[in-house]
């Protein structure tokens, strides 16, 4: 069976998973994202102790547009899991 291309953009999806709690392997990489990129890349963000999945996707934006090609790759990451969690 061929999967089927998710066509949302980023702001779809980010308002799709505004108010939803983000689950625990998405928490995860976010906070993985501040702990290794936090100064570099998110420097104008605090974390949150429970993330939505909104949160997790403007993480993942901001580490496409301040990072490295390392933080990009975790921007995929975490992208990857919001678009599988909703």
């Amino acid at each position: 069976m061929d999967k089927i291309a998710d066509t949302r953009d980023l702001e779809q999806l980010k308002e799709l998973g505004a108010g939803r709690t983000a689950p625990a392997d998405i928490a995860r990489l976010y906070h993985q994202a501040f702990r290794d990129y936090g100064t570099q890349a998110l420097w104008s963000r605090r974390p949150s102790e429970t993330p939505t999945i909104a949160q997790a996707l403007v993480v993942a934006d901001n580490l496409r547009r301040e990072g490295n090609l390392k933080s990009r790759a975790l921007a995929g990451e975490i992208e990857q899991a919001c678009r599988a969690a909703l």
